[in-house]
């Protein structure tokens, strides 16, 4: 969908790594890294979509960090179009509807980073039909083509062992 879109392969990957995950912070050389892309095809497209507005530009020492605009006009387009590349959009829905008390959605590791794996991690916190969770899962599976590993806590629970999850790469969804 957003090869269609961009032409850039590069541009693609930033725009997924900030858009999906807009609090985190990158800096060149670990974006570089993480790609395997030459630091001056990254350096070309953190300046132009930053020179746009789509991201925001931020000095810390000897490093540059970047991260989406959130105050963009464009930005809720752009993360919806970042979201339903990933078919995140869909399983949100699917999980929102009817599960019970849902009081909070994580998405983890992999795809919070901006990598598509193939596989999605997923929390949800809050005391959900297992039954009716599990139908969704391949339903959702069969309809976005990856996989999904699907964790469920209640909130207790959930508040005993927050900092373990949340130290791990983490994308808070609702």
């Amino acid at each position: 969908m957003l090869s269609q879109l961009f032409s850039s392969k590069t541009r693609i990957k930033i725009l997924l790594k900030l858009f999906l995950n807009p609090e985190v912070s990158c800096y060149l050389r670990g974006l570089s890294n993480e790609f395997n892309v030459s630091p001056n095809a990254i350096k070309l497209e953190l300046n132009n979509l930053s020179e746009a507005g789509y991201l925001l530009r931020e000095a810390s020492g000897r490093s540059t960090y970047f991260r989406a605009n959130k105050e963009h006009p464009f930005f809720p387009e752009i993360s919806s179009i970042v979201r339903k590349t990933f078919g995140i959009d869909r399983l949100v829905e699917q999980v929102m509807a009817d599960l019970g008390e849902v009081q909070a959605v994580y998405i983890l590791d992999d795809y919070a980073q901006g990598c598509d794996s193939g596989l999605i991690d997923v929390l949800i916190v809050g005391a959900v039909d297992s039954a009716h969770l599990e139908n969704l899962r391949q339903v959702t599976e069969d309809k976005i083509n990856r996989k999904l590993r699907i964790m469920t806590m209640a909130h207790d629970e959930f508040e005993e062992s927050r900092d373990v999850f949340l130290k791990r790469p983490h994308w808070k969804v609702v």
